[in-house]
């Protein structure tokens, strides 16, 4: 009998190795830069804005209690522009690389936030909440890994159409009526002792953000290419809801900072953030539609691991060394 041929070696039998394949080209190269170079800046602009906000609040009203005098003080602005320029500099990384070798590295700026605050703030992170970072980290790039691709858009009106169908007008009714009920009940009352007041607002209202993000730069991406999108009251519409998120997203995020240890705040408002938008675009772009119990059951398992990391993050977040944090859990 003859010997049987040998089965070719390729990209469908072997989807990992074609995924590294496909990393070693040029735009991904790129993408990969541009992704980790957002994680420094947006990490690094976490110490930068908390170092401003303590300077300006020694000679004004705190940020963490209604103040704005940290807008006159330099250092803020300066963590203000890092923090833009990661942002630019993510959003450019998705023109180059796909979604699933960008997304889960935002997750460094988590570790880069952590670590400056260590070496900067002095603020400590004991080995529960190196834990916490780590099981956050975890289950945040298993969900991103596993989360579905979004459809391709061809214009602003069918993001329109998208975002004004009743699913989606249901979550957003009810991350605005959330978001509502923790400004005004939950933050004068609770915003100073519970971090997760603060940080929920900002990723309740970042979820409907990165959805107008994303339709705004549809927009002036086809607008760019020739088919003008600016003609189209929605294009403005959306570009009004991401002024207005952003500035709310702003505020809250600096009464988080001054108020709370920076290192549970970057991983806390990173998992919301992300779980919550993931959320949003699963809604919106009926995205597991085309998903199997396997992938969807492993996306469950990423949201368990992130509740974990987010859990052990709160529980332990005033504990001081690790052996006095060890007798504290145990007992």
């Amino acid at each position: 009998m003859a010997a049987q041929p040998a089965q070719e070696v390729g990209p469908p039998g072997h989807h990992h190795f074609y995924y590294y394949y496909r990393a070693l080209s040029s735009d991904n190269v790129k993408g990969l830069l541009l992704a980790l170079s957002s994680s420094a800046f947006i990490g690094a602009s976490f110490i930068i804005k908390k170092k401003g906000l303590k300077k300006a609040s020694e000679s004004g009203l705190a940020a963490g209690n209604g103040g704005y005098s940290y807008l006159y003080e330099p250092l803020w602005w300066i963590g203000m522009i890092a923090m833009i320029l990661g942002e630019a500099a993510n959003f450019a990384a998705y023109a180059f690389a796909p979604a699933i070798l960008v997304t889960p590295l935002g997750a460094v700026s988590i570790i880069i936030s952590a670590a400056l605050a260590h070496m900067i703030l002095q603020e400590s992170l004991h080995i529960f909440g190196m834990l916490g970072c780590a099981l956050c980290i975890v289950g945040s790039t298993t969900i991103v890994l596993h989360a579905p691709q979004e459809r391709a858009i061809g214009s602003v009106t069918e993001v329109w159409d998208l975002a004004t169908e009743p699913g989606f007008l249901c979550y957003a009714l009810i991350v605005i009526a959330l978001a509502l009920v923790l400004i005004f009940y939950f933050v004068p009352r609770y915003g100073q002792t519970h971090i997760l007041v603060y940080v929920g607002v900002c990723s309740l209202v970042g979820s409907l953000t990165v959805m107008s993000v994303r339709a705004l730069g549809i927009a002036l991406k086809l607008t760019f290419s020739g088919v003008n999108q600016l003609v189209y009251l929605q294009t403005w519409v959306f570009a009004v809801i991401v002024a207005a998120c952003v500035v709310t997203q702003i505020n809250y995020l600096n009464k988080a900072l001054d108020t709370f240890n920076t290192a549970v705040v970057s991983p806390i408002y990173y998992v919301m953030f992300t779980s919550l938008t993931i959320l949003a675009s699963v809604i919106m772009f009926k995205d597991w539609d085309g998903q199997n119990a396997t992938q969807i059951v492993t996306e469950m398992c990423g949201f368990i691991t992130i509740l974990s990391g987010t859990f052990l993050l709160h529980k332990t977040k005033d504990m001081v060394d690790s052996a006095g944090a060890l007798y504290r859990c145990l007992g």
